[in-house]
C-alpha cells in the first residue's frame, strides 16, 4: 500500500511553486536594485561626495529657498544671504557636545582663513524649536563671541529645511537629558557658494586642512 506521504505532488503543485520562487526571486532583485539606486553616494559638480537625500526626486538638489524665524522674531529669508558664502550648521541649543565644538570650531576656522571677521556667515538652525525659541538661539549664537545667525522656526518650518539640506533629525527620548528628551540630528556643515549652491562639507572628523581648502574655495 503506498504511503500517501510519499506520493509526488501533482503536476500543477510543482509549477505553481516554481512560479512563486521565480516571482519572488525577481522581487528580491528589484528590491536589492532599488536599494543601490537610492543609497549610492552622489558625486557633485565640485566633486565632493553627498548622499541622496530624496529618495522619491532623482533630481535632488541641496538646499533650497527657506524662510525661518531670526533671534530677532521676525522671518528671516535665505534670500537674505545672495551673494554671500555661508556655512550651515543643524543643532540645538541643548546639544552638550557636538553643537558648541562644531559651532566654536567654524568661528575659529572663520579666523584663521584671514579675510576679516565674516568672510562667510555662519548659520544655525535648531532641529529642536520646541525649547529654541528665537530669544534661546539668540542667546546660544552669541556665547562663541562672534557673528552667528541662529534661526528657530514652526516644527513644519524646521522639518522642512532639514530635508532641503538632507539632514537627518530625531526626538529621541532620554531620562537623564533635561525635559527627558535629546535630539539626534546629522553633524555635517554645509558649505554654500555666492550663488546659494551647495558645494560641500566639512565633517566632524575632517582635518583642519582640508576644511579651510574648502572654506577658501567658496570665499573667492
Amino acid at each position: 500500500m503506498t504511503n500517501p506521504m510519499d506520493t509526488d505532488p501533482p503536476a500543477g503543485h510543482s509549477n505553481l511553486r516554481r512560479v512563486r520562487l521565480i516571482v519572488w526571486a525577481i522581487v528580491l532583485i528589484a528590491l536589492l536594485a532599488l536599494a543601490f539606486f537610492w543609497l549610492r553616494p552622489v558625486v557633485s559638480t565640485s566633486g565632493e561626495v553627498t548622499q541622496r537625500a530624496d529618495p522619491g526626486s532623482s533630481n535632488f538638489q541641496l538646499g533650497g529657498p527657506f524662510t525661518l524665524t531670526g533671534a530677532d522674531g521676525k522671518p528671516f529669508s535665505s534670500a537674505s544671504l545672495a551673494g554671500t558664502p555661508y556655512v550651515m550648521f543643524f543643532g540645538f541649543t541643548h546639544c552638550p557636545d557636538v553643537c558648541p565644538n562644531t559651532l566654536a570650531r567654524l568661528v575659529r576656522l572663520r579666523q584663521q582663513l584671514g579675510k576679516g571677521e565674516t568672510p562667510f556667515q555662519i548659520v544655525f538652525v535648531t532641529v529642536d524649536p520646541e525649547r529654541d525659541t528665537p530669544e534661546a538661539v539668540g542667546s546660544y549664537a552669541k556665547l562663541f563671541n562672534s557673528p552667528i545667525i541662529g534661526l528657530t522656526g514652526t516644527r513644519a518650518q524646521i522639518d522642512q529645511v532639514a530635508k532641503q539640506h538632507a539632514i537627518y533629525e530625531a526626538k529621541v527620548p532620554d531620562a537623564s537629558a533635561p525635559d527627558g528628551y535629546t535630539m539626534d540630528h546629522g553633524a555635517a556643515a554645509l558649505l554654500f557658494g555666492r550663488d546659494g549652491k551647495f558645494v560641500a562639507t566639512i565633517a566632524q572628523e575632517e582635518g583642519d586642512e582640508a576644511a579651510i581648502a574648502k572654506l577658501k574655495r567658496i570665499t573667492a
